[in-house]
C-alpha cells in the first residue's frame, strides 16, 4: 500500500469514526464506504471498513446491516486472494458481488 493510499484511508476511516461518535451516522457510513473502497485490496484495513460499518448497524439495531457486515467480514478474505469487487462500497444496501465505479476523486489513489 501506497503511502498516499494509507494517508487517505486513514483520513476517510478517522472522519467516519468521529462522526460515529458524533451521532451523524449516515456522515459516518459515507465515510467509512470510501474507506471501504480504499481499503479492499488490503485484508486487515478491508476488515476494518467492515467493522465500523457494522457498529453502524448495531447502533441502528439495523439487521440487515449487522448480518451484512457479518457476512462481508468473513468474505473480505477475498482481499487475501486479490477477489474482491472494484468500488463495491461495502454495504449491506449492495450486493456484495457488485463492481462498482471507482469515485472520481479516489481514482487518483490506484493509479
Amino acid at each position: 500500500m501506497s503511502q498516499k493510499l494509507r494517508m487517505a484511508f486513514a483520513n476517510e476511516l478517522n472522519k467516519g469514526k468521529l462522526l460515529f461518535y458524533k451521532g451523524q451516522l449516515d456522515e459516518a457510513f459515507y465515510h467509512f464506504e470510501r474507506a471501504h473502497i480504499l481499503s479492499q485490496p488490503f485484508y486487515v484495513r478491508h476488515v476494518k471498513s467492515h467493522w465500523w460499518m457494522f457498529r453502524i448497524g448495531i447502533k441502528r439495531i439495523d439487521l440487515a446491516e449487522i448480518f451484512g457486515q457479518i457476512i462481508r467480514i468473513i468474505g473480505s478474505a477475498g482481499s487475501l486472494f486479490g477477489k474482491y469487487p472494484v468500488g463495491n462500497t461495502g454495504g449491506a444496501n449492495v450486493s456484495p458481488f457488485k463492481p462498482m465505479p471507482i469515485p472520481e476523486d479516489l481514482k487518483v489513489y490506484f493509479e
